[in-house]
């Protein structure tokens, strides 16, 4: 007996083909991390990639493609170049929460911190100069890691976006 097929020979739309709205994508990441967060007790790694998104978005800034360490630029008015990073503040989460390692052999200039709240929406945006930070790692205790914490951040650097709410 053969078979024969009732399906239509349209083709079916490749995925090159198919945009995506990014602002929605990202809304929906930060549903996602939140509500695994939540059942899990563990955080996805997307933290990093909304922290590009919002800073680039929030501060009106160019996005690189990872240009020689740097995340974007100010391409309308000083032509600064920024890495950026991201943290999630969780309610009983460490006291001493720490950004990741920066790489200091990289071309960028300032650094980005964007902090987030347990939702993954962001509550802050900081901006550090580079100078600074070298100075102060400099001048602390050796950190395996190379890195500083959130608060020592946040009293180095200027609040220069804040969430509205």
């Amino acid at each position: 007996m053969a078979v024969t097929s009732t399906e239509s020979k349209t083709p079916k739309p490749s995925i090159a083909n198919i945009t995506y709205n990014i602002g929605l994508l990202m809304e929906q990441t930060r549903m996602v991390a939140a509500d695994y967060h939540k059942t899990t007790r563990h955080a996805l790694p997307v933290t990093a990639e909304l922290a590009r998104f919002d800073a680039i978005d929030k501060l009106n800034l160019t996005k690189l493609d990872g240009e020689n360490g740097v995340d974007a630029i100010d391409s309308e008015n000083t032509q600064e170049k920024y890495i950026i990073k991201g943290r999630v503040i969780f309610k009983g989460g460490k006291a001493r929460q720490k950004l990741g390692q920066l790489s200091l052999e990289s071309g960028w200039e300032f650094l980005l911190m964007v902090l987030y709240d347990a939702d993954y929406q962001p509550t802050d945006i900081y901006k550090v100069d580079r100078k600074i930070i070298e100075k102060e790692l400099e001048n602390s205790p050796k950190d395996k890691r190379g890195s500083m914490t959130v608060a020592k951040y946040k009293a180095i650097g200027e609040l220069v976006w804040a969430n509205e709410v």
